[in-house]
């Protein structure tokens, strides 16, 4: 082991609790043991997904939140006896391999409940939710300290929890904590004052308008956890571990409104001043770690930082808090290893969260450890499939059931967390199988097709393997989506796949192939307006085009948003026009992604024109229509950016198979997962 990450390896102590090493999986909804938006259970596969990273070197597991109460039925969760005898059994396989188990429990979500779009008339019309109260208490789910408006659907109103249910949940975090104690779990984590959930809620002066014993003043607003930990301690006794995942600062300017890095502001949450106190408060009380990050729903991309977040984002606000406390603290947040472990032996943390990345690859602590950097498939932070709920105007969470009830998979790994849907099997007979086109699409149904046991020819019209993502992967915050292509690059190589660079298929009578898979992308859609031909197509912009410092983009979705993000940084001036009412109005972009943006362009007062349309380009101007009228804008450039259509080489036909943006303009989750069934089934 290269011994910048020696750190990282040596043991410590949660209580009398000791851990092998100082990494944490941290949790992430879906991946509950008890399930997550069906009926309790023991969850058979995140069981194995955790025993799987215990098994490669993980020290701490905490799954996924487990609500006290079940969101499908309303049973409390320390009334489904039969789930903890499954639950000791598997902490005894989860021990063999030398990691410990924390289970977190959650008193709920309150506002920050991410309603999907059918289920708002349920909140919103109380004789609605009152027939679907028997299924799902809609109401209950979303109750939040005092009467608040939805993060999600800002148009609807979530009652104030009664104190009666405060008092049941205090309950049933003890009840529940004390059989997990006795099913062998090594401590637990409250869930959480922590990112805008509902015990944070009550802490945050904008979202508690108690007059109560739990509003208003500072021990008042922190008594719910505080009750919560000292029944926890009562039932199982001082020397069990209770962890608390903590927010230390807010950054929340109000309601649905985040703080950009480096941004002023005056803080609407719990600032840093009010942190030090609380966090060495909540110590007193009987928590024995602090799991700590930034960030509340407001301002949701400090706790699932987007690519556009710096690394390390949370560090040193954690480092901070961690002077104010004598328990283990605990950072996560786009980790490095190597800043991780330098900061643990400068004493600054006690450990170094990770989440995502163990969806992508869960053997990368293994890996890390044997010297095999470049063997680790990168997590992209693109939030696809680990959270592809998607919040814009018009929309509360525009994300399918089938993708609600099961989050925490990847759109890189298409095994995480999904059973055996897409197990790798050795094919039934030997096929030449011919992938025309090297993009992420081709890639992956030629690396699956090899490892089967095909005999694997990929066709190239260029000089390098990586399609229209190298371009995607151009802007200087793109860093691990290079990463991820190189990293693809030396998966073709290690593998008996041919490649046939600057090599232009023009007839399938040229391929000596029993199947062929096409992988030729899409192309872009086209403007009609005066002056187009004056303008830049957003994939020439990404592959090196120059503009000038006034620079106008031609459309407001991720693609558009993200150069006008890399045009400021590089110190332009952007514009966005956008023909919808909101920016990035698609389905499965993860508000954390989006929010950041629009968050961004806000605070720097970049210009975007909503409900707008481009009528002309001039030599250094654009004319627009918009809401308040025509508007003629300076523009030394204009790039374009509309969208795309796929541009299949070939069709569909028997043997001839069409994968990716060629079949279906998608983002890359939909591309790799479908170059995965393509793959299994050749």
């Amino acid at each position: 082991m290269n011994a910048v990450y020696e750190p990282l390896f040596s043991p410590w102590k949660i209580g009398n609790v000791e851990i092998k090493n100082r990494i944490v999986l941290c949790p992430m909804g879906g991946t509950s043991l008890f399930g997550w938006m069906e009926p309790n259970h023991f969850d058979e596969t995140a069981a194995q997904f955790f025993l799987e990273r215990a098994k490669n070197n993980v020290g701490l597991i905490i799954p996924g939140i487990a609500p006290l109460k079940d969101p499908m039925g309303g049973r409390w969760l320390y009334k489904n006896k039969k789930m903890f005898k499954k639950l000791k059994a598997y902490m005894d396989e989860i021990h063999k391999t030398g990691a410990k188990l924390f289970v977190q429990l959650t008193a709920g979500f309150g506002r920050s409940f991410a309603i999907t779009d059918p289920l708002v008339p349920f909140l919103k019309h109380k004789w609605l939710g009152a027939l679907m109260k028997p299924v799902m208490d809609i109401s209950y789910l979303c109750a939040s300290p005092s009467e608040l408006p939805s993060r999600w659907a800002e148009d609807v109103m979530c009652r104030a929890v009664t104190k009666k249910e405060i008092e049941k949940m205090v309950y049933a975090f003890a009840e529940t904590a004390r059989l997990c104690k006795e099913a062998g779990v090594d401590g637990v984590e409250v869930h959480a004052v922590h990112e805008g959930y509902l015990l944070d809620q009550f802490t945050l002066p904008y979202t508690n308008h108690r007059t109560d014993e739990y509003g208003g003043s500072f021990e008042n607003r922190y008594r719910f956890a505080v009750d919560t930990v000292k029944a926890i301690k009562k039932a199982c006794g001082t020397d069990f571990p209770v962890s608390l995942r903590y927010s230390v600062v807010s950054k929340t300017k109000g309601l649905c409104k985040g703080a950009v890095p480096g941004e002023e502001y005056t803080e609407a949450g719990r600032d840093m001043a009010e942190s030090e106190i609380a966090a060495k408060y909540l110590q007193d009380a009987g928590y024995d770690m602090l799991n700590a990050d930034n960030g509340t729903y407001d301002a949701w991309y400090w706790a699932h930082p987007p690519a556009y977040m710096p690394k390390n984002c949370n560090l040193d606000d954690v480092a901070h808090i961690r002077k104010f406390v004598d328990i283990p603290v605990v950072c996560a947040g786009r980790m490095e290893p190597e800043v991780g472990a330098e900061a643990i032996r400068e004493g600054k943390i006690d450990a170094m969260g990770v989440a995502r990345q163990f969806l992508t690859d869960g053997a990368w602590v293994t890996k890390l450890m044997e010297d095999r950097l470049q063997d680790i498939q990168p997590c992209i932070c693109c939030h696809n499939a680990c959270f592809a709920m998607a919040h814009y105007k018009g929309s509360a969470n525009d994300e399918p059931f089938s993708d609600a009830k099961y989050m925490s998979r990847c759109a890189l790994n298409p095994q995480t967390m999904q059973g055996h849907k897409y197990d790798i099997l050795p094919a039934k007979k030997r096929k030449k199988i011919a992938v025309v086109g090297g993009g992420v699409g081709g890639i992956e149904v030629a690396r699956i097709a090899a490892l089967r046991g095909h005999d694997v020819t990929i066709y190239e019209k260029t000089d390098r393997l990586g399609g229209v993502f190298i371009a995607a992967a151009a802007p200087s915050f793109k860093e691990k989506d290079r990463e991820l292509i190189e990293w693809y690059r030396r998966q073709i190589e290690a593998l008996p796949i041919r490649v046939e660079y600057n090599c232009e298929v023009r007839s399938l009578t040229e391929l000596d192939a029993d199947e062929v898979v096409i992988a030729t992308g899409a192309k872009a859609r086209k403007l009609r307006i005066p002056g187009i031909e004056r303008s830049i197509e957003a994939i020439d912009y990404l592959q090196g085009a120059k503009t000038g410092d006034d620079v106008v983009i031609v459309g407001g979705g991720l693609t558009g948003c993200e150069i006008a993000y890399d045009l400021y940084l590089k110190g332009k001036r952007p514009v966005i026009i956008e023909a919808k009412d909101d920016l990035m109005a698609v389905r499965g972009l993860c508000l954390a992604n989006s929010s950041y943006l629009r968050d961004f362009f806000e605070a720097k007062k970049v210009p975007v024109y909503l409900e707008s349309t481009v009528r002309s380009i001039g030599a250094d101007s654009v004319t627009v229509c918009t809401k308040a009228g025509e508007r003629v804008l300076p523009a030394a450039s204009v790039v374009v950016s509309v969208g795309y259509e796929p541009a299949p080489l070939f069709k569909k036909q028997r043997h001839v198979h069409v994968v990716g943006d060629a079949d279906k303009v998608g983002n890359l989750r939909t591309v790799v997962w479908q170059a995965w069934k393509v793959a299994e089934k050749l």
